[in-house]
């Protein structure tokens, strides 16, 4: 696949032991989505989680930037949920 579009999400946390809880479970959906049109990748350094998107074109691109915040989100409510 020829990668022609990317983009870098970065989100920072007050802990790196909660950019871990989320990079876990995030980290089940690399390679779940359509890899014909995007790929991704989810990396952590410390308290900062990177989620780098790679995709043919804009619309894949956009799709994956939309599924991958959703799935952050969501593995920060459930963190929240947790530790509360």
């Amino acid at each position: 696949m020829s990668q022609l579009h990317s983009t870098q999400l970065r989100f920072e946390y007050p802990t790196a032991t909660a950019a871990q809880r989320v990079e876990r479970s995030i980290a089940v959906e690399v390679g779940e989505l359509d890899e014909d049109r995007s790929t991704v990748s989810v990396d952590r350094d410390a308290a900062i989680l990177t989620v780098e998107i790679s995709a043919t074109d804009r619309v894949a691109l956009r799709a994956g930037i939309n599924s991958w915040c959703r799935y952050v989100a969501t593995a920060e409510t459930v963190a929240d949920d947790i530790l509360a």
